[in-house]
């Protein structure tokens, strides 16, 4: 249970955020024999961690033991990064990212499984169709005690009734079947009973996978190791004298406090994503008069790159791609409010396209979340609004859904009613209500069907890489991510641009040290996580690339802090 802070404090390690980066560093430096302390400005604990999917993309771990090398890996990168590869960093990564895994594993409750992801871009020269990815084992969060609440929990959109759901497709599949089998109906009484229990006994479900998992399973090796995660704890400013940072003042119960760090204070307060004022500045598409809904936390408002600038650090945004892309809906919730809906898994599913408002497909819809965001920005380019629609028949979103609007048996009215989803009898019916070119969309479907009933798309080539297939149909023959669209009523849904986390951050030494404007590493300040520049270049390689690094580095630094190589290799 969190204990407030009532006077100043000493320490070795002061940790400013509590999501992967932070805590993997705390636990990395406690370990090694230093007193860390972290303090989380909102009244939870987890970051961004707490609602992503929990993957981390680690070339040569040994979890998936897929078929990989580190010249693969290598070249891969160089490929990626492009003109921002980062050499030094780059083989940093490569080299302790196993070993952080293995670290993390041994040493602590944290625990992971091997998924079958394919890199992003499988294709490109270096890449895989599996093995470089792991997922944070699911964890039953009663073992936080009565720390469970203040567990940030998942995103609400992506769990149903609170719940979380296993990352097995037969797990979901039994939700969907369970008008239709008494095998599904029996497992899923059995899932809602037992949830409810759980929320009667501890406030909300215990049994929680993915970001969740990860960052309950961090928490609980962090509490383990005695270091405590203050929260409701702001960081209002650094301590600099004597040329070095030597700890923060904190906020607590209305009182200033004053944490004293001899070893360093570490920034990971979660990027600026929610950052109003930079992400105009940073983002095209909002340059131009656009939307962007993020769902990230609200808290990750680019705090401990204040804090570094403060003092003199550098910090630039320099990508064409700032954040990691991820289209979104907005789903009402009432009195005008919404809240965003990350489109993680809908597109990729045959009979499902993506078209502007001139009713024309853009890209691969089968694609990334951020390679389908960049092409959206790109193609929106001359226009104020950065949008687009996807489209599916009535089979189609009765099987698969659409959205936050769930598959047969759940009913579509509500999503009607609430103006969530679009609908008409016919293409142009539909067009006109969501003020779609009626002729460009009819042309472009009946073009796309064309190719469609053949499991072909000639324009785009959804289904050709392992990573367009990995998320589709397997039952859908020929080609699990194409089908054609031909079954009235039609169907579309808005989707506007949002982020998982940002790109951009402060420059770093490999070990995290923050550098000034003159490139000399600041005395006693590092960033990790999402305040500090992703080594990806602005572009998304493969499931877990942000929380790969985030853990990674963060060993790395606090190895460092405790006098340690980046490696136990070395």
């Amino acid at each position: 249970m969190s204990v407030r802070l009532k006077e100043d404090q000493t320490c070795d390690v002061l940790v400013i955020g509590s999501g992967a980066g932070g805590m993997s560093t705390a636990i990395t430096a406690a370990k090694n024999g230093l007193k860390a302390i972290i303090v989380e400005k909102e009244p939870v604990f987890g970051g961004t961690t707490a609602f992503s999917g929990g993957v981390l993309w680690i070339p040569g771990n040994r979890i998936c033991a897929g078929q990989d090398s580190r010249a693969a890996a290598l070249e891969y990168l160089k490929n990626e990064t492009g003109n921002f590869y980062e050499a030094e960093a780059v083989d940093a990564f490569l080299d302790a990212g196993p070993e952080m895994l293995d670290f993390f594993e041994t040493e602590t409750a944290v625990s992971f499984v091997p998924t079958l992801y394919p890199d992003y871009h499988p294709d490109v020269p270096g890449g895989v169709d599996v093995g470089r990815s792991v997922l944070a084992a699911p964890f039953d969060t009663s073992a936080l005690g009565a720390d469970i609440r203040r567990l940030r929990p998942p995103l609400s959109t992506i769990t149903f009734m609170g719940m979380m759901f296993n990352s097995s497709n037969a797990d979901i599949k039994h939700f969907f079947n369970a008008t239709k089998s008494l095998t599904s109906f029996t497992y899923v009484a059995r899932r809602l009973i037992a949830h409810g229990l759980e929320v009667l006994r501890h406030g909300r479900g215990t049994k929680v996978t993915s970001g969740n998992a990860l960052a309950a399973r961090l928490a609980k090796s962090c509490f383990d190791l005695g270091i405590p995660i203050h929260t409701d704890c702001p960081a209002r400013e650094l301590i600099f004298e004597d040329g070095a940072v030597q700890g923060a003042i904190v906020e607590t119960g209305g009182r200033r406090l004053r944490i004293a760090a001899r070893k360093g204070v570490v920034l990971a307060a979660g990027g600026f994503a929610q950052d109003l004022d930079r992400i105009r500045h940073a983002y095209p598409h909002l340059r131009r008069g656009g939307e962007h809904v993020s769902p990230v936390p609200k808290g990750n408002t680019g705090d401990g790159i204040d804090l570094a600038t403060a003092v003199g650090g550098k910090f630039e945004t320099r990508l064409a791609s700032p954040s990691a892309w991820m289209p979104v809906s907005k789903v009402p919730v009432g009195g005008g409010r919404y809240t965003p809906f990350p489109h993680l898994l809908d597109r990729y599913k045959p009979g499902i396209i993506a078209v502007l408002r001139s009713g024309r497909r853009f890209t691969n819809e089968s694609e990334s979340y951020h390679d389908v965001g960049a092409a959206l920005i790109a193609a929106c380019e001359e226009s104020e609004e950065t949008a687009c629609w996807l489209i599916a028949d009535r089979p189609t979103i009765r099987r698969y859904g659409l959205g936050f609007a769930k598959p047969a048996p759940v009913p579509l009215r509500r999503y009607l009613a609430n103006g969530y989803l679009q609908t008409g009898r016919t293409l142009g019916e539909l067009a006109r209500a969501c003020g779609i070119d009626p002729a460009g969309l009819e042309e472009t479907v009946s073009t796309y069907n064309i190719g469609a009933r053949k499991g072909e798309d000639p324009a785009f080539h959804r289904g050709r890489s392992a990573f367009n297939r990995y998320l589709a149909d397997p039952d859908h023959r020929p080609n699990p991510a194409v089908g054609p669209i031909e079954t009235g009523p039609f169907y579309a849904l808005k989707l506007v641009m949002g982020d998982l986390g940002t790109f951009d951050g402060l420059q770093t030494t490999v070990e995290g040290q923050v550098l000034d404007t003159g490139a000399r590493p600041i005395p006693g300040l590092y960033a990790v996580g999402n305040d500090r520049a992703s080594i990806m270049g602005g572009n998304y390689p493969g499931a877990g690339i942000t929380l790969g690094p985030a853990m990674t580095f963060g060993y790395i630094t606090g190895r460092h802090l405790a006098g340690l190589p980046r490696s136990a290799a070395r």
